[in-house]
């Protein structure tokens, strides 16, 4: 099993959750995030006064997949998410030991 941490846009979250759910993947979490890459924030004007925004909003996607799955969901996370500006996210994909359902007990791909 591998996890799959995707960081993009807030506004490509809908993109991303519809072009999974198209190729038969759910069971997404999101979270609320902020940071910066290499663009390091931007600075802004607010009421005449010029302040830098270096924590930039961003939402972050984690879902847990059988390892065939993997390539599929790269691919799609990656389509769905590309502005072609800087600051479109990263994909991370770590390997799973173990998934426990608690309500049941399953474990392993059962699990998720």
């Amino acid at each position: 099993m591998k996890k799959i941490e995707a960081i993009i846009k807030p506004f490509k979250l809908d993109e991303v959750k519809e072009a999974l759910n198209e190729v038969g993947l759910q069971g997404i979490t999101v979270l609320e995030a902020k940071g910066f890459g290499r663009q390091k924030g931007h600075t802004e004007l607010y009421r005449g006064a010029e302040y830098v925004v270096d924590f930039l909003p961003k939402v972050k996607i984690e879902l847990v997949l059988e390892d065939q799955l993997v390539e599929r969901a790269i691919e799609v996370i990656q389509q769905a998410a590309h502005t072609g500006r800087i600051g479109d996210g990263k994909i991370f994909v770590s390997t799973v030991e173990e998934a426990i359902r608690i309500r049941t007990g399953e474990r392993g791909t059962e699990a998720i």
